[in-house]
């Protein structure tokens, strides 16, 4: 699946433009490589999502075209959250 959909449909990102636009910025590694919107994201990838002074590390669990609000969480386990403006783990 593309990066840009997978941070929508996963709802880490609200909307496709907004996913599209911060892994076009260069805010969003795959398995410590800088991706773009059309890298590809499959089951066990480690996502690194940089949102201004926060970033947040997920492991992707699995991968579907449509998901119910309540059920996307469960398409990634967070496995941290950092706060770069204070140094302070979340």
């Amino acid at each position: 699946m593309r990066l840009d959909k997978f941070l929508k449909i996963s709802r880490l990102i609200k909307r496709r433009t907004v996913a599209k636009d911060v892994s076009d910025q260069g805010r969003v590694w795959i398995n410590g490589k800088e991706a773009k919107a059309s890298s590809t994201v499959k089951p066990g990838d480690e996502l690194t999502v940089r949102f201004g002074q926060k970033s947040v590390t997920v492991r992707v669990e699995n991968i579907a075209e449509s998901v119910r609000k309540e059920e996307a969480s469960g398409m990634y386990t967070v496995i941290k959250e950092e706060s770069h403006g204070s140094g302070e783990i979340l």
